[in-house]
């Protein structure tokens, strides 16, 4: 058997294919989407559509990591990924979710929400 990401209850074989992962920022200051999906609705129908679209995984941050960026609390982050998390969760159950973050506290609290990684 070859290599496999273990994802909570499932393992994702590694190798066979390449593996797409669309990145679902919930943030006023991404650099990558310039802040469209604060509002938890749009990130989840963006979300939704990326795995139409063909991602693996979705991987959902709630803290902008560019330079010059302002830093946010566990309170923020959390208010901005978990309603995406458990959104994303109720459109499709089965669909392989992560988070972004730097901070063990929100690590925990999406993983109780619904976050495989």
């Amino acid at each position: 058997m070859g290599l496999v990401w273990c994802c909570r209850d499932r393992e994702l074989p590694l190798g066979e294919r390449t593996l797409v992962m669309g990145i679902v920022n919930v943030t006023p200051d991404s650099f990558s989407d310039g802040g469209m999906f604060e509002d938890a609705e749009a990130a989840v129908a963006y979300g939704a559509r990326l795995r139409v679209e063909g991602a693996d995984v979705l991987d959902v941050g709630g803290e902008s990591t560019r330079p010059g960026s302002d830093p946010v609390g566990v309170a923020e982050e959390l208010a901005r990924v978990l309603p995406v998390i458990e959104g994303l969760r109720r459109e499709a159950p089965e669909g392989l979710l992560s988070v972004d973050t730097r901070k063990a506290a929100v690590a925990s609290e999406a993983l109780a929400a619904g976050a495989d990684v």
